[in-house]
């Protein structure tokens, strides 16, 4: 292990018992918003803790094991040079592991996402691709524990959505699902073919951390806000007061929309929470846009017209193009079984990272 690294681990070690005496102590106890901070520190640095703490045990082993080859007892030292040897292995390992752990973490893995699906190319194919996508996100977050919120909703004229956006809340929920986003292409024969012809449609996906206030700050000056009729499938009329809202933000063009729910202040208060995390995802895309090279090794850029991924029906087939990941599991994919393909994503960018990291980039 290298000097550099060591030192970091030590600075995690001392920083770990400097919050465990602060956790103990019954002022911080008593302040519940500073014991949550404090608490999740502990709880985020906790995985190199424990990796280092094992890696010192075995550095500590393998000098008592040199100790006792020199003893001049044959039979302990072959005992001693066995336990060292898979000690050693064991060492390699958890300073591969710690690498990963002392990457950088992205600050907004833990919030809460605002998701947006549409119906892109193909017709009534893609909003009903759309609301496939949909119902696979929503399996997913139930496995997950998580809670879905919808925000908004256009339905498609034979199905499905031509526009939906949802709340998915739970524990990091962005750190699993940010890399969505782009545009998500369906190999099928369409319900709706009669000759049983292959389609190709695709849906866009927009993956967006929720963001609070203190995230975003947004001139009231800059929002034009407009109320309107909500409005059903097909466009009728289905409420006879102005209880939808739009929202949009004049300095960038971004518009949220929200007629969900009866009041319009709580659909006001629904597009705000759109209007915010769309915001906060713009500029945050703009910083990006300045690191070229870093944004270069990233899993995607989360632009909408990025093709990420295909679905093929006919050969029960899913690839990520980004990382030529190839499953034959569409079925399980389609119910929300994830976890394979999402995983794949997250170490493709963790290696990628690491990548970078031994290029020169400061941790």
């Amino acid at each position: 292990m290298d000097d550099s690294m060591r030192k970091r681990l030590e600075v995690t070690l001392e920083r770990v018992k400097q919050l465990e005496e602060e956790l103990s102590r019954d002022d911080v106890a008593s302040d519940l918003a500073h014991f949550t901070k404090i608490s999740k520190e502990r709880a985020d640095l906790d995985g190199a803790y424990t990796a280092y703490k094992e890696y010192l045990k075995l550095e500590q082993t393998v000098s008592d094991s040199i100790e006792i080859e020199n003893s001049g007892d044959p039979e302990l030292a072959e005992l001693a040079k066995e336990e060292r040897k898979e000690s050693l292995a064991r060492m390699e390992e958890l300073e591969g592991e710690l690498k990963t752990l002392l990457l950088p973490k992205d600050p907004n893995d833990d919030k809460n996402i605002i998701v947006e699906v549409r119906g892109a190319v193909g017709g009534d194919e893609a909003n009903i691709f759309a609301g496939d996508l949909v119902r696979m996100y929503s399996k997913y977050a139930e496995k997950q524990g998580w809670k879905i919120q919808l925000l908004d909703a256009s339905l498609g004229a034979s199905g499905g959505y031509s526009n939906i956006s949802f709340m998915i809340k739970g524990d990091s929920v962005y750190s699993k699902l940010k890399f969505e986003s782009g545009a998500h292409r369906v190999q099928r024969v369409p319900k709706t073919e009669a000759s049983g012809r292959i389609h190709t449609s695709t849906a866009t996906v927009l993956v967006m951390p929720e963001a609070q206030e203190v995230d975003v700050q947004i001139n009231p000056n800059d929002l034009k806000i407009d109320t309107y009729h909500s409005q059903g499938a097909g466009g009728q009329n289905v409420n006879k007061t102005e209880s939808a809202v739009r929202i949009t933000h004049i300095p960038t063009g971004i518009v949220a929309a929200c007629q969900t729910e009866k009041a319009q202040l709580q659909n006001k208060e629904i597009a705000m929470q759109m209007i915010r995390a769309k915001v906060f995802a713009f500029f945050q895309e703009q910083e990006d846009k300045k690191r070229a090279d870093e944004r270069k090794l990233k899993v995607g850029t989360g632009e909408r017209s990025e093709k990420i991924r295909t679905y093929n029906y006919p050969q029960n087939r899913v690839t990520d193009h980004r990382i030529g990941y190839t499953i034959n599991q569409l079925d399980r994919i389609m119910e929300g079984d994830l976890d394979d393909l999402l995983n794949a994503l997250i170490h493709y960018d963790q290696e990628q990272r690491l990548l970078n990291q031994g290029g020169g980039e400061d941790a």
